[in-house]
């Protein structure tokens, strides 16, 4: 399980989880990374994602931690983020412990040990892993809490335009750089970025198949979206006679 924060102060966060994570008895190891960090906590075993993320998220939120989902641009994220997935598609990636970072292009390395391979798998090996039982335990009563039911909205059609206007294409007006993650293409949201937010480039999803269907992860509705990229949603005349 993965706790990645990218933000103004994020290690100071991961160093709070940190520290309230172990007085559950649960050891997490912290990773350096370009604009913040990712806290890993181990697992004995296979376990559902949705009860990580209730017992992570829960955490998160009773310490005053921003969880980044629904209509919250700003806050930690936990991986997986899917509680399933259907055959043939991949969840959201996230890279993994002690990998190189492609936009920097270099390691980063966890706290707890000097920086070389072989002193930090020692380090990571050591570490007690989280078992089925113990996550049962901290999780007994508990539910995804309500402000993030909606973290996993289903991806937005595209409206057309009323008769007489062409139809809006979104990709005929992203810049930034896309890549493939599954069947959809992400990149940076155009109205998180105006906010400051998206520093890592991939809260815009666009399915492959129809680019008619995309959705903003952290919330943005397509008429947000749509204003940030100079292309605001037509409004039919028998709106505007009625505005008048």
């Amino acid at each position: 399980m993965a706790i990645d924060a990218d933000y103004e102060d994020a290690i100071t966060d991961l160093l709070k989880l940190s520290f309230y994570l172990r007085q559950d008895g649960v050891e997490s190891a912290l990773e350096n990374s370009h604009c913040g960090g990712h806290l890993w906590i181990f697992l004995a075993e296979p376990l559902p994602a949705r009860d990580c993320r209730i017992y992570v998220c829960g955490l998160a939120l009773r310490l005053g931690i921003l969880v980044k989902g629904c209509k919250q641009r700003e806050g930690i994220e936990v991986f997986p983020k899917h509680d399933a997935l259907k055959p043939g598609r991949y969840g959201n990636a996230i890279r993994g412990p002690l990998g190189i970072h492609r936009g920097a292009t270099q390691r980063f390395w966890f706290d707890g040990a000097d920086e070389d391979l072989e002193n930090q798998m020692c380090y990571l090996n050591s570490l007690p892993k989280m078992t089925g039982d113990q996550l049962a335990r901290l999780i007994a009563g508990k539910a995804i809490p309500p402000q993030l039911l909606s973290s996993e909205p289903k991806a937005e059609s595209v409206i057309w335009e009323p008769r007489g206007w062409s139809e809006f294409r979104i990709l005929e007006h992203i810049s930034t750089k896309l890549r493939a993650v599954g069947h959809n293409n992400v990149t940076r949201c155009p109205s998180c970025a105006v906010e400051g937010h998206d520093r890592s480039g991939d809260n815009l999803s666009i399915s492959i198949e129809d680019p008619r269907k995309y959705i903003c992860w952290a919330g943005c509705t397509s008429d947000m979206i749509r204003s940030a990229l100079g292309c605001p949603r037509a409004i039919p005349h028998h709106q505007q006679n009625k505005e008048a």
